[in-house]
């Protein structure tokens, strides 16, 4: 029976790698589709940025109660799956609770502590449910948070009161039996679980046998079904939140990234003086789709955590316009995903006469930017909106001549005058005579 018990977990995990193997392909194939920019920076600031606000979560403390609820997801996930070795190791060896004996008195101590970690994942899981569907936090609720978002949300959440409930149980009925079956590894009490005891103590020793095999299937399978699920769900950003933080822009948030090719050009046209030249066609100004975004970019988009920080800090949304920093971010991936998807079944891809600029954002939201850069100020893990929203209005100026009338009154200023304002440059220094005069 513990052979066939193997055979079939063996089966499993290679059915299950094989699968997130095949997403994570795709994902990659996906990000591919941007354009590769060079990486500038310290390396060194690079990885503090890893380190502080991916790993440290610094920037989600600025919300002290979901930071704190957050803090023992986060911590449970990354400590928690330290056990699903010992699950793996069993299942592929055919044992049970293969660390126990080597550890001795540390191995109470350490599932004591996995399980704290469970109880605190499980009530801070609820404690979300809660302020998601019953307190009705606003930025859950923004017009794109629409069925599949918000259903998304509470399935993750779901899913993990559940697999914590399993764990808790499976340990229960594995005490029990500690007492009844010599062969199964002595843990010593464990606090949580114990509570849970008396629910199974009248069942017989196989009813038992089988609980507790049961509640190991459906952790160690609830858990590969959640790494595969993670990767099509927003939760994708317990993965990318880290590789994001690395790339992300280092300079001052008010630069604006210049196309250098028309940087070039326009010194040459102002007979400023300059080494470079450009050594290719500029290619398309500006971004109509995904693929005259960044990888950078594209990756953002999957690492985007949908928690809408970004849209409730946005003044063009707060005052009743349509942008919605959150909503551009996700509407880039499902245009990237869609793409990917066509590329993948040997449809047109990029050729099927949509584009991100039109049919999922369009041009009133775009010019509803005021360029303030408070969406990637609240973003807990760099992803930055903006970058998207000024190449597509680059796009939009640069390539259909379709920005509002008033900006290009601005532009035809700047282009004659070398100012926004409607004067010739030679009068620039007119109110300067006026002072003098007075003087």
């Amino acid at each position: 029976m513990a052979v066939v018990q193997q055979i079939l977990f063996f089966i499993t995990l290679v059915v299950a790698f094989f699968f997130i193997w095949k997403r994570v392909a795709r994902i990659k194939s996906n990000i591919q589709l941007g354009k590769q920019t060079p990486l500038t920076g310290e390396t060194s600031q690079r990885w503090r940025n890893v380190l502080l606000i991916a790993f440290g979560q610094k920037k989600m403390f600025k919300k002290i109660i979901p930071a704190f609820l957050h803090f023992w997801i986060y911590a449970g996930f990354l400590i928690i799956n330290l056990e699903v070795l010992e699950f793996i190791l069993d299942g592929l060896l055919g044992t049970h609770r293969l660390f126990a004996p080597p550890l001795g008195g540390l191995y109470p101590i350490l599932m004591n502590f996995f399980e704290f970690l469970a109880v605190a994942v499980l009530i801070s899981c609820v404690i979300f449910l809660f302020r998601r569907n019953i307190l009705r936090i606003k930025r859950f609720w923004s017009a794109e948070m629409t069925s599949w978002p918000r259903l998304d949300g509470n399935l993750i959440l779901i899913i993990e009161v559940t697999l914590m409930l399993a764990i808790l149980t499976m340990n229960a009925s594995d005490q029990l039996l500690q007492s009844r079956d010599e062969h199964y590894a002595q843990t010593g009490r464990l606090f949580f679980s114990s509570f849970l005891m008396p629910l199974f103590d009248g069942l017989s020793t196989s009813a038992l046998i089988a609980l507790e095999r049961f509640t190991w299937w459906f952790h160690i399978i609830g858990i590969l079904g959640f790494a595969l699920y993670v990767t099509y769900s927003k939760h994708l950003h317990i993965f990318l939140a880290f590789p994001n933080t690395y790339f992300s822009k280092l300079e001052p948030m008010g630069h604006i990234n210049n196309m250098p090719v028309v940087t070039t050009e326009v010194k040459s046209m102002l007979g400023l003086a300059t080494s470079e030249t450009p050594t290719e066609a500029p290619g398309r100004f500006g971004a109509k789709d995904v693929n005259d975004l960044s990888r950078v970019n594209l990756m953002a988009a999957y690492a985007c955590t949908e928690c809408g920080r970004c849209t409730a800090e946005c003044p063009a949304n707060l005052t009743g316009k349509k942008l919605s920093p959150r909503k551009i971010m996700m509407d880039t991936r499902d245009r990237m995903e869609e793409v990917g998807k066509s590329i993948a079944s040997g449809g047109p891809g990029l050729q099927d006469g949509k584009s991100l600029l039109g049919d999922y954002i369009t041009k009133e939201e775009i010019n509803a930017c005021t360029s303030c850069n408070a969406c990637v100020e609240a973003c807990p893990v760099l992803i930055n909106p903006l970058e998207i929203i000024l190449e597509m209005r680059r796009y939009v100026a640069m390539e259909e001549s379709g920005s509002p009338a008033q900006w290009n009154v601005m532009f035809q200023n700047i282009e004659t005058n070398f100012a926004p304002w409607k004067f010739p440059s030679s009068d620039r220094f007119n109110w300067a005579d006026e002072l003098k005069s007075k003087s």
